[in-house]
């Protein structure tokens, strides 16, 4: 599967409109690909919110996928599961045989090394961070810039840069070789997310 260059990352309380309502003007925007995060809400709420955000999905063929829960990725039969960086080979080779060849399995990378191991587990795909400073994630120690993500390429995992990404940047990520990037501020945050969303895209294709 051609995964879309752009991933959205949720962060109800950063966002300055209601989640839903976020997504769903991030897609009018071109996006395409979303990592629920949000992981404080109670599971039935989460799993609500979870269905909602497939069902805006849908209709442009975007993608879902669910942090850290591969059970609930499964309940709501969301397009796959994002892994967090504490997890192992083995949590990768779990969702897999949970959720099926054509899931989409996600990994939470801080290092190269760390994305060399979940290709070599079978993911379909890593995010590496914090490429940049980010007021988002501050306690995820110092940034690793882009000669680590022009390093991280050579695993043939796709990588989405994280952390601190803006419009300004984007495009570098790509050009160091990212198969895009992810952003959570930079799109919750803003007034105008299908604005943000459509921005991003225009760096990115």
């Amino acid at each position: 599967m051609a995964l879309p260059p752009f991933l959205v990352v949720t962060d109800r309380h950063g966002a300055d409109r209601p989640l839903r309502e976020t997504v769903r003007a991030a897609v009018a925007g071109g996006a395409r690909f979303v990592w629920l995060r949000d992981r404080d809400l109670d599971c039935a709420v989460r799993r609500e919110l979870a269905r909602d955000l497939i069902a805006i999905l849908a209709p442009a063929g975007g993608h879902l996928v669910v942090g850290g829960d591969v059970e609930l990725a499964a309940e709501t039969e969301a397009q796959g599961v994002h892994l967090p960086g504490s997890a192992g080979a083995d949590d990768i080779r779990a969702a897999r045989q949970s959720l099926g060849a054509a899931a989409l399995i996600g990994f939470s990378a801080h290092s190269v090394a760390e994305i060399a191991a979940a290709a070599a587990a079978g993911a379909d795909y890593a995010t590496l961070s914090p490429i940049f400073p980010t007021a988002s994630k501050p306690g995820y120690g110092p940034t690793l810039g882009l000669d680590a993500l022009r390093a991280a390429t050579v695993h043939r995992l796709p990588v989405f840069a994280l952390g601190g990404i803006d419009a300004d940047n984007a495009r570098a990520c790509r050009d160091a070789g990212a198969a895009g990037v992810a952003v959570m501020g930079g799109l919750m945050r803003g007034p105008d997310p299908r604005g943000a969303a459509a921005g991003f895209l225009a760096r990115l294709i």
